[in-house]
């Protein structure tokens, strides 16, 4: 089946038309690309009509070979999605009211289906969830210790984010290792970041939380932060609105060294920039401290991988972070990390206590993948 997948993140949209028939993965991929927008900006209408513009325009050059079905990643499903879906008006609903829980990303979402349903208003179109991988989070790493009317009145517990890219590492990471029951630590770094541990395959803690705003210091979010400096911003005149806005869309290495671009920050850092040295520095202190907590949890991890746009690129950033983990025995070969080498790759020294790996994102081909699977199923009855 020819899926086209729309990907809308917090600074960019990514669209890939995939043939899930093809056993080539270099032959998977018909047409691909990414539209990005200014940091700290939202998703806004102007954006997706240039993204479906450019959009438009590879699909044309590919002639006769159209999408089939599209397949959306879908930032937050709350409580009720657990698995991909088929798109309807209901679901659309849905999708739209959660949007409070995820305002960089669920309005896009909501968008493109449109954008998208105008377009090929005959095709199939799915929604696959970046939160349905962490449904298995025990409860006790899931609640928050809040009065129990909160919960009650409100969708609040720890739902977890970027499970897609996750699910898809760990997959890629237990067939390279050989095992069929994965224990691992995955750092998807991004411009949105986070760290989740995998026990025996499946995800049972990870740093974001209700929102995608918990956990680490990302391109425009703050992460972590004493819920008592929402309190002061709101006390010292600021309205919810505003609060939601700053450490949603101004906060992270966009307020400590200007740009939410790693590879900016780096290339600032370098040139001896104190707040870019900050920056960085910060941003893997976070990481190397999840990382270290998340190996008691995880319990003799198999692998620490790293993922994601910075994950995979940023060897300065990777160093940082694993040299913070060397009284865990961790160590990187200088070498292996600098390489320029694509695809997936062991960046450890030997005697590393557990293999460091990088492993390219591909969110892309599990939103597929996924799409074709619930298509090709029989329907339900009753």
């Amino acid at each position: 089946m020819r899926v086209l997948v729309l990907n809308p993140g917090s600074s960019s949209l990514k669209y890939h038309l995939r043939d899930t028939a093809a056993t080539n993965p270099a032959a998977a991929v018909l047409a691909s690309g990414q539209v990005d927008w200014p940091a700290g900006e939202r998703s806004t209408p102007e954006h997706l009509q240039a993204a479906f513009e450019e959009l438009n325009e590879s699909l044309e050059s590919l002639g006769s070979t159209h999408p089939e079905a599209i397949g959306h990643r879908v930032v937050h499903g709350g409580p009720r999605f657990s698995t991909p879906v088929l798109v309807t008006a209901d679901v659309v609903s849905a999708i739209e009211e959660l949007s409070p829980l995820a305002p960089l990303h669920n309005p896009a979402s909501v968008a493109c289906i449109d954008v998208a349903g105008k377009r090929w208003p005959d095709l199939p179109q799915v929604a696959v969830f970046d939160t349905a991988f962490h449904r298995t989070i025990p409860d006790f790493a899931a609640h928050y210790a809040i009065p129990e009317h909160a919960y009650r009145a409100h969708p609040v517990r720890r739902y977890g984010f970027h499970g897609i890219s996750v699910e898809m590492a760990c997959r890629d990471t237990a067939e390279l290792l050989g095992t069929a029951s994965l224990n691992a630590i995955v750092a998807h770094v991004g411009n949105g970041a986070s760290v989740t541990a995998v026990k025996n395959g499946l995800s049972v803690d990870t740093s974001m939380g209700m929102t995608p705003l918990e956990g680490l210091i990302m391109g425009t979010r703050s992460g972590d932060l004493d819920p008592s400096v929402v309190l002061l911003l709101q006390q010292e005149g600021a309205t919810a609105d505003e609060v939601d806005h700053m450490l949603n869309y101004q906060s992270g290495l966009l307020a400590i060294a200007g740009s939410a671009d790693m590879r900016t920050v780096e290339k600032a850092a370098g040139s001896g920039e104190p707040q870019a040295r900050l920056a960085i520095d910060m941003a893997a202190y976070r990481l190397a401290k999840y990382i270290a907590a998340y190996s008691m949890v995880v319990d003799r991890p198999d692998a620490l991988v790293f993922t994601g746009g910075v994950g995979g690129n940023s060897a300065l950033f990777r160093a940082k972070v694993v040299d913070w983990l060397r009284p865990l025995g961790l160590g990187l070969d200088e070498g292996l990390n600098t390489a320029s080498q694509e695809g997936m790759r062991k960046i450890s020294t030997m005697e590393s206590a557990i293999p460091v790996l990088v492993v390219p994102s591909d969110e892309e081909r599990a939103i597929a993948e996924s799409t074709a699977a619930l298509l090709a199923a029989p329907p339900k009855e009753g």
